[in-house]
């Protein structure tokens, strides 16, 4: 029986002991207070951001930029790693893998995103936009939040819209002043049914190859032509295999920045706002600085090769406008004319102010 006793107190007594000190280490750790900092002092964010196109290229350049203003405005705590030229994923692919979560972050053409978003298609129809003046507005407005907030269904985080320039043609078979010169030619174009289907009302056989084929194919003479801005002309030194370029900013290049939508979310809110702090002025650089690079460049091809230069006049673009005219038509009964008819006040609107 003393031993039964004994043996309860010391039991009790144990008890007692473990509660004060389990009490005693639950205050201490209520006393702590931990914040993102504190855990992850030592952890760096990164983000892997892959493109198809040069280093010396409007996109090239922002990506650049954007990557020293992150880790200016986060203090380091996030990195940018910059992929250009399809090094980590080519054109066809970069998309898939930032939804299955193999890259962070892309920015691919407009025209790259049509497949699985219908309506972009119209952002390729020839003529639309104006000047640069109404591609920013267009894009930094209404219309462009409405455009990125529609990725989200797809798992996207859509950040922002990025500006290349204004697209012009080359060809080997002959300067191209109307739609009629495009007749039984063959185009790199890229993989947009809205640019297939402008094209194949030119009389063009098109062919959607990757972006770091087409030099090569050029060059063979498997294709007559392609389509590009400024700065992808010279980057990409198609003006070395191509006899004819004609300035007829037919249409517009511009990029949709996006990062996988659960890394975003992962990533703490005050570094999400740095994040967007330099995004928006590397997007506000770039509307000017891309005018810019294209004209330089645009000059440095003039002066150094023997491709022959063909400004549209007025009268010819016309004439493009109006030859395109049934396609717009196509597109008003396939997809509606709602974003069509928005884009186009907002040129008249322009041309008013």
């Amino acid at each position: 029986m003393k031993v039964f006793v004994s043996t309860s107190i010391i039991i009790v007594a144990c008890f007692i002991f473990i509660f004060f000190i389990g009490f005693g280490k639950s205050n201490d750790q209520k006393s702590i207070t931990y914040d993102y900092e504190q855990v992850d002092l030592n952890k760096q964010i990164i983000i892997n951001f892959s493109h198809v196109v040069a280093e010396n290229t409007p996109k090239g350049q922002a990506a650049e930029k954007f990557a020293k203003l992150v880790k200016e405005k986060t203090s380091g705590k996030v990195k940018v790693e910059v992929f250009p030229n399809g090094v980590l994923y080519a054109e066809g692919h970069e998309l898939n893998a930032l939804i299955r979560g193999e890259v962070q972050m892309i920015a691919p053409a407009y025209s790259n995103l049509t497949e699985f978003l219908p309506e972009w298609l119209i952002l390729d129809l020839p003529y639309l936009f104006r000047d640069d003046n109404h591609v920013e507005a267009v894009f930094n407005g209404e219309i462009g939040e409405t455009l990125l907030a529609e990725l989200k269904k797809h798992h996207i985080k859509g950040i922002a819209f990025w500006s290349n320039g204004f697209k012009q043609m080359t060809s080997n078979r002959g300067p191209l002043r109307t739609p009629q010169d495009f007749y039984g030619q063959r185009f790199r174009i890229m993989p947009s049914k809205a640019l297939e289907d402008q094209f194949r009302q030119l009389g063009v056989k098109t062919n959607a190859m990757p972006f770091n084929q087409v030099y090569k194919n050029l060059e063979s003479g498997y294709l007559d032509g392609q389509e590009n801005t400024i700065s992808n002309i010279y980057s990409k030194r198609f003006y070395k295999v191509q006899q004819y370029l004609t300035i007829s900013n037919h249409g517009y290049l511009g990029y949709a920045v996006m990062m996988n939508q659960e890394f975003w979310d992962s990533i703490p809110k005050e570094i999400q706002s740095q994040i967007e702090e330099a995004m928006d002025e590397t997007t506000e650089w770039l509307f000017t600085e891309s005018q810019k690079i294209n004209e330089e460049q645009l000059n440095i091809i003039k002066s150094t090769s023997d491709i022959q230069i063909y400004e549209l006049t007025e009268a010819e673009r016309e004439n493009w406008i109006d030859f395109f005219h049934p396609l717009y038509k196509e597109y008003e009964v396939k997809y509606g004319k709602r974003w069509i008819k928005q884009i186009q006040e907002l040129s008249t609107k322009g041309e008013h102010q």
